[in-house]
C-alpha cells in the first residue's frame, strides 16, 4: 500500500506556448511514472511512496525546462500516512 497522496498544480511560463499544452506535457510525465493518478480541472492527484512523489516533481520540472519554460510554479500538497493511504479511502463515500 502507498503512504502518500500528492496533488500538484503547475503554472509554467513560456512566451510562445499556451499553458494547457505544457500542462499536458506534465501529465505525460506523470503517466510515464507508473504511479496511480487522477487528473482534475485544477490539479492532478498522485498516489505513491513519498520518495517517488518527490522524484516526480523533479521530473516534471525538468521536462518544463526542456520545453524552455522561463519559470515554473509548482503548487504541491501532501497527505502522508505511514500505515498507508489511497485516494479511494478519502473519496469513496462521495461516489455513487
Amino acid at each position: 500500500m502507498t503512504n502518500t497522496l500528492m496533488s500538484i498544480q503547475i503554472i509554467p511560463k513560456h512566451n510562445e506556448t499556451e499553458v494547457i499544452p505544457l500542462v499536458d506535457e506534465a501529465i505525460k510525465v506523470i503517466d510515464q511514472s507508473g504511479l496511480k493518478y487522477e487528473v482534475h480541472p485544477l490539479e492532478t492527484t498522485i498516489e505513491g511512496e513519498m520518495n517517488a512523489c518527490l522524484i516526480l516533481i523533479e521530473q516534471i520540472n525538468e521536462r518544463m525546462a526542456e520545453l524552455e519554460c522561463e519559470s515554473i510554479i509548482s503548487q504541491i500538497k501532501f497527505y502522508h500516512v505511514p500505515e498507508g493511504i489511497t485516494m479511494e479511502s478519502l473519496t469513496e463515500k462521495y461516489k455513487e
